[in-house]
């Protein structure tokens, strides 16, 4: 299964924004990474450079490579709506971002590994494909044999799961059904989407 592997860190300090959760290494040294990252600052960056590092941006964000974050963008083009928007919620409703939204996951690489190793069920079924798309009306939940995990215990004790309205969450079953897609106002990354079409339709 291709997913990035490398330095988290040093990305976060690239973009200057933990995108990877919480780091107290990028709290320490807010610049970027290298021999002249303080330094970087000074340097005027192209607008194709600054389109470039949007896209990077979203892509390790939501965790995704190259090549799916480019069929994802074609996907988006050709639907109805803001090409930009419907990408943002179209990575948005991806299986392994929902489970992170849940709260059923501490990160998004956490919850693709929740995904792969069969904890997750959508509709009571489970599913090992980080990349399904969840539409409105569709559950997901943690699959039985899964419930006792600490790690989703302990992920869950957040509660998380409240914070996003597109959400209804059972405590119960620990399930979330979507209610529906979310507007781009309701999203709380700081990505700017406009950026990303314009270098794509170059």
């Amino acid at each position: 299964m291709a997913r990035y592997t490398g330095p988290r860190t040093k990305i976060a300090r690239k973009f200057g924004e933990p995108i990877f959760g919480p780091d107290k290494a990028l709290e320490r040294k807010n610049y970027p990474p290298g021999q002249h990252g303080a330094d970087a600052r000074r340097k005027k960056v192209s607008e194709y450079g600054l389109q470039l590092k949007e896209k990077q941006k979203a892509k390790y964000t939501y965790g995704v490579l190259e090549k799916q974050f480019a069929i994802t963008f074609k996907k988006a083009e050709r639907s109805k709506g803001i090409t930009g928007e419907v990408l943002l919620q179209l990575l948005e409703s991806r299986l392994d971002n929902v489970v992170y939204r849940l709260g059923i996951a501490p990160t998004r690489a956490a919850a693709r590994q929740f995904v792969n190793h069969r904890h997750i069920v959508v509709d009571g079924q489970i599913c090992n494909i980080p990349s399904r798309i969840i539409t409105p009306g569709q559950i997901v939940g943690v699959r039985e044999k899964s419930k006792s995990l600490e790690a989703i215990t302990n992920s869950l004790e957040t509660g998380r799961h409240s914070l996003y309205n597109w959400f209804e969450w059972d405590k119960e079953s620990l399930s979330g059904k979507m209610l529906n897609v979310p507007e781009r106002e309701d999203i709380p990354e700081n990505i700017k989407e406009q950026l990303i079409v314009e270098l794509y339709s170059k």
